[in-house]
């Protein structure tokens, strides 16, 4: 999918940015507004900040009042100040980022957890965590926070849940508070209302005596910060970058491989190899068009849905006033499909009962209800037009679905070139997302189509522009250009390794005493998707490029892959790792790639290092530790 992936980052992104304020106390917060549970998250991609809303929403049904909270704007050093109010709770909804490490908005708390020695003094808490088995470190922040918190004398009233996404997070999250919710009850006295009646958290309100220019037409943060655009630029004010390049990369195949350039000149934005470029897509208009015609509404007709919690620091869903036009492209996530919360609350506007009663049991942690969201949404991608049309007794308010759907998301690119060597571009390679559903349609990614129609050059005259940021990695070139650098790449993850070739080139132009400079490339064909063949056959005719690997896994009857051909050259990869102090650097897809590239090193340690397999897996470690074994990978 073309590099999209939570990944390792350097924290320095931090300093370009204003602090968030920190809010009232959250406890005094609490008091104030009676509430006796708050929902913390650390959330990166927004699916925990969505669990902890939902937690939230739900208290009432179980005799609680609760809040969610962002652990970014709250002084965390608070919570042994919890016990002060009768009966309370503290939820942790924690995801884990790269490698094991908190998201951005929960670095301070992990922080304060780490250094703290406050007693907790029997604080009530229970944490969920998100995670991804394909990952080594696997739900890493639930564990630790889970830990900690007993560790400095909370109580947990129940287990830690362990959502994977790669396999059905809503699935675990949903098992998970079928089960936390009866624990609450029994550990506070209380009982379950049985209310399942919808609970809406906005409410609608059309402005009057609307200025447009105070509406919302798709900007992340500040009004109009598209038509005056000023830096630092980050994920509440990205850079709008005009496409200098949209081409393809392969001239055969089913496959449609592209290269972009983003040009930044005068953002003041900085690069570095190996960085991760940040865009926000627009959803197709013909899908938003046809949610208007099926839901009867006028998608133009300007709106705004305002916390009914009025102590609420989430004053909107989404950037408001708005129009519900600008909200389902720019704001709404109407791709995916849609989580069970959604369904269930969408039942009550079915006037078919079977729709109503499919709906609700695909809401319920049943295992029959359980089988039918992964049969009948799952696994068939049905989005939420999809649901829409396929169930035709089923018409929803547009402003509720508006408030229910989860925000769309930035999409995280590896970077395909050097900013030392080109400072005022930012190169994407990606393949376009596009497969037919089992329900006939066809489900196309995003951000990847969008941007492949990103024509350079409209036809009336207009240049193409891609709302973008940068966010830094750890995934660099060692310090001494010396090492010798040996990366892995599969597909599109050839993107970093660009950056890391121009820049190598560029070193060696200055002069400098550049080590050993090595690729292992995978894809299917030479002639279908090798991509940037040229560029890399030049690297390595010039020198750059000491050595240029490529297995086509399906260009023969057996297949090859790069991990075949690490074993092939072993000798030479042990030196250079355990004389010469190379680094290496693996980019691709973490479910298979990464993990039987790791296989082939613990066998080359082996086999020519005469370690055991203990051993070989303890020395691989090491060389991550010391920042020298880098993965950039996504599943």
């Amino acid at each position: 999918m073309g590099c999209v992936f939570p990944l390792p980052k350097e924290r320095q992104e931090a300093a370009a940015r204003v602090t968030p304020q920190r809010e009232t106390s959250f406890i005094e917060k609490m008091k104030k507004t009676n509430r006796n549970m708050v929902v913390f998250y650390g959330s990166q991609t927004g699916t925990a900040e969505e669990f902890c809303g939902r937690l939230a929403k739900d208290a009432q049904r179980y005799g609680m009042s609760g809040m969610s909270a962002d652990l970014e704007e709250n002084d965390m050093s608070e919570l042994p100040r919890l016990v002060e109010i009768d009966n309370s709770l503290a939820v942790f909804c924690m995801a884990t980022y790269g490698e094991g490490d908190p998201t951005d908005n929960a670095q301070d708390f992990y922080d304060w957890m780490q250094e703290t020695d406050e007693e907790l003094n029997r604080v009530n808490f229970a944490v969920f965590g998100l995670g991804n088995k394909t990952y080594e470190h696997f739900n890493a922040m639930g564990k630790y926070t889970d830990k900690r918190l007993e560790e400095l004398g909370g109580r947990r009233i129940y287990d830690l849940g362990m959502g994977d996404d790669d396999g059905n997070l809503e699935e675990d999250f949903v098992s998970w508070k079928e089960q936390f919710w009866p624990a609450v009850c029994e550990h506070f006295g209380v009982e379950a209302t049985g209310d399942d009646t919808s609970i809406r958290q906005y409410e609608l309100v059309f402005p009057t005596d609307i200025n447009m220019n105070k509406v919302y037409t798709g900007e992340m943060g500040r009004l109009k910060s598209f038509e005056t655009q000023k830096p630092p630029f980050d994920a509440k004010n990205p850079y709008l970058a005009t496409v200098a390049v949209n081409r393809q990369l392969n001239q055969a195949g089913d496959r449609h491989l592209m290269h972009l350039e983003l040009d930044i000149s005068g953002s003041q934005i900085r690069y570095d190899s190996g960085d991760h470029v940040a865009v926000y897509p627009m959803n197709d208009v013909s899908i938003v068009n046809r949610i208007g015609q099926i839901l009867d509404a006028d998608l133009d007709t300007v709106i705004s849905l305002n916390n009914l919690d009025e102590e609420s620091n989430k004053k909107h869903p989404f950037p408001c006033p708005t129009t519900y036009r600008t909200a389902l492209t720019h704001y709404l996530d109407i791709t995916n499909p849609p989580r069970t919360n959604v369904l269930f609350e969408l039942a009550q506007y079915a006037t078919d009962p079977k729709d109503q009663d499919i709906l609700r049991k695909m809401a319920s942690a049943s295992p029959e209800g359980k089988g039918l969201y992964q049969s009948w949404v799952l696994d068939a991608q049905r989005n939420i037009l999809a649901v829409l049309e396929d169930m035709p007794s089923l018409h929803p308010a547009i402003d509720h679905l508006c408030e229910l759907l989860p925000r769309l998301q930035a999409r995280y690119y590896s970077i395909a070139s050097s900013g030392k060597v080109y400072s005022n571009m930012v190169s994407i390679c990606a393949v376009v997302v596009e497969f037919q559903t089992s329900t006939g349609r066809s489900f196309k990614g995003v951000a990847t189509n969008w941007l492949k129609n990103k024509v350079v050059v409209t036809d009336n005259g207009h240049k193409a522009t891609v709302p973008m940021y940068v966010r830094k990695s750890q995934f660099r070139l060692p310090f001494k250009a010396s090492n010798p650098v040996v990366m892995i790449g599969l597909g599109t993850g050839i993107a970093p390794f660009m950056g890391f070739l121009q820049e190598r080139g560029w070193m060696k132009e200055q002069g400098k005493d550049v080590g050993e400079t090595i690729l292992y490339f995978g894809c299917r064909h030479r002639n279908q998707d090798f991509m940037y063949q040229q560029e890399l056959e030049e690297f390595e005719k010039v020198g750059v490029l000491t050595q240029l690997n490529v297995a086509f896994s399906r260009d023969q009857e057996e297949k090859v892959y790069v991990q075949h051909l690490l074993k092939k050259n072993n000798e030479h990869l042990w030196k250079l790792i355990h004389t010469d102090n190379a680094h290496i650097y693996i980019c691709g897809d973490a479910r298979n790639m990464a993990r039987d590239v790791q296989n082939a090193f613990y066998d080359i340690a082996e086999e020519v290092g005469g370690l055991t397999h203990t051993q070989a897996v303890v020395y691989i470690k090491k060389l991550m530790t010391k920042g020298r074994y880098a993965q950039d990978v996504w599943s």
